[in-house]
């Protein structure tokens, strides 16, 4: 698993690197193995994250010696980078136990800095985030934890972990109960948006603000609803999420995506058909998704 990790890992990097300067490379990406074959696996997360920072020298990853399983509470997730200018050596810079399989803590290169990033961690019974200059290592953290940060690396999105680990297995963390675990449309649970300076938050949009627009046949407080997916377009002035629902925990679930504006203003629903999956900002205007209208 980790061979396999580590190759996946730097492919992309050959990928990346082969299309910057004068264009795309006209022959194959050079593929070289920059994480080490010991005992960890290695990886990253989602396609919308930062990994590499501006200079190119560094690319973030994760690591773990927990395989075939769901992460647990007490499993812990180090976070570190290799340093492609000095023989790829990997640099531990912190660690985390809210992560999973699917996008991992949310590590990234905050936008527009070459020095700090930022990933999900858990203190006691809270979900919070740590962001680290990796120069100066100085460590600062937020009262939350984040899903998506602006193009200009001010403010992030946020939702609750606890409820989507609940209702979406693997997307959210463990160690934290889910408060709402009973609720079918809780009033004080949605999407927040926070400082990344101050560490400010306020609710942008609640669930209970979402289910109050007609479900396109369903009857909205019968259902679970949470919502997942959160990414802001490249101007940082509207984002998309997923809306999901199901009648019961492990009943199949439906999605519609929305868009709004960066203030959880101006809500639209953009894909109303209960099945929008995968997607990414094509443009300020545009998204390119997965469904099926």
């Amino acid at each position: 698993m980790s061979k396999v990790r580590n190759l996946l890992v730097l492919f992309t990097l050959g990928i990346y690197l082969a299309g910057q300067g004068q264009g795309i490379s006209q022959g194959p990406a050079p593929i070289t193995a920059i994480t080490p074959d010991d005992d960890y696996s290695y990886w990253y997360g989602y396609y919308d994250k930062l990994l590499i920072d501006p200079t190119q020298r560094y690319v973030l990853s994760m690591r773990t010696k927990t395989e075939n399983r769901t992460p647990g509470a007490d499993d812990m997730v180090e976070v570190g980078m290799t340093d492609t200018k000095d023989n790829f050596k990997w640099i531990k810079l912190g660690e985390s136990r809210a992560w999973g399989w699917q996008q991992g803590c949310m590590l990234q290169f905050i936008p527009g800095s070459a020095e700090e990033i930022i990933w999900n961690d858990r203190e006691n019974d809270k979900y919070i985030a740590r962001i680290i200059n990796i120069r100066t290592r100085k460590i600062r953290t937020l009262p939350k934890a984040i899903y998506t940060i602006s193009p200009n690396g001010k403010w992030a999105l946020g939702l609750d972990f606890a409820r989507l680990q609940t209702r979406r297995p693997g997307y959210g963390y463990t160690g934290v109960k889910d408060t709402t675990l009973n609720m079918k449309v809780p009033s004080n649970n949605g999407i927040y948006k926070i400082d990344l300076t101050s560490g400010q938050s306020k609710m942008l949009i609640t669930l209970e603000q979402i289910a109050s627009i007609p479900l396109e046949g369903y009857n909205a407080p019968d259902y679970y609803q949470w919502v997942n997916h959160l990414l802001i377009n490249p101007a940082g002035n509207r984002f998309v999420f997923l809306h999901r629902w199901a009648k019961q925990p492990t009943d199949r679930f439906y999605t519609r995506m929305f868009t709004a504006d960066k203030d959880g203003k101006n809500l639209y629903i953009l894909d109303p058909s209960g099945f929008t999956s995968h997607f990414i900002w094509k443009d300020n205007k545009h998204v390119a998704i997965f469904t099926k209208p």
